[in-house]
């Protein structure tokens, strides 16, 4: 009896592996939102965001996760932007410092902006946790959208990453915050 349930659990995490595969984010384009999140931590992401706003697709970003001793002009700098869409468009978030942080972050600030869609930009193979913190903390009054940038990663990232968010997914389901 213990092997046929250790053999269903087996069944059942590779199962949802596969499923987690399927649902690792893609490139949205068109699609318009009334703010763009973007969560550092992996390369593109923020070239990716402020690609999406250049490009009138939302009206503002947050840029959630910056490090304490990053200043904005540096930021800047760093990303060529120039100050007019700095100081209109551009909000940066220092207090995350981890894909659960990153969300409460930026359900404060889309609360601010009374924002009701919100595009997340975060690595595909982050974004089934990062979508699902999210929309946690937002609740189902905003409509959260992804855009994942795509990447090239092993598969010990992969597992560890799916890993993470069944821990995650069933301490949300358990109500375990």
């Amino acid at each position: 009896m213990i092997w046929r349930t250790i053999l269903v659990l087996i069944v059942a995490w590779a199962l949802g592996f596969g499923v987690f595969m399927l649902s690792l984010g893609r490139p949205l384009d068109g699609r318009k939102t009334d703010g763009i999140v973007v969560v550092t931590g992996g390369s593109g992401r923020i070239d990716r965001g402020l690609r999406v706003l250049r490009d009138g697709e939302a009206e503002r970003m947050l840029v959630s996760g910056v490090d304490v001793d990053v200043r904005p002009v540096e930021f800047a700098v760093e990303y060529k932007i120039d100050r007019k869409l700095f100081s209109c468009c551009i909000d940066l978030g220092w207090q995350a410092v981890d894909t659960r942080s990153n969300a409460e972050e930026t359900a404060a600030w889309v609360k601010r902006h009374r924002f009701k869609s919100v595009r997340l930009v975060t690595t595909d193979w982050h974004m089934p946790r990062a979508r699902m913190e999210l929309v946690h903390s937002l609740g189902s009054d905003v409509e959260v959208v992804g855009d994942g940038v795509r990447s090239i990663t092993g598969w010990r990232v992969l597992l560890r990453e799916y890993n993470k968010y069944l821990v995650r997914r069933i301490a949300l389901w358990l109500r375990a915050d």
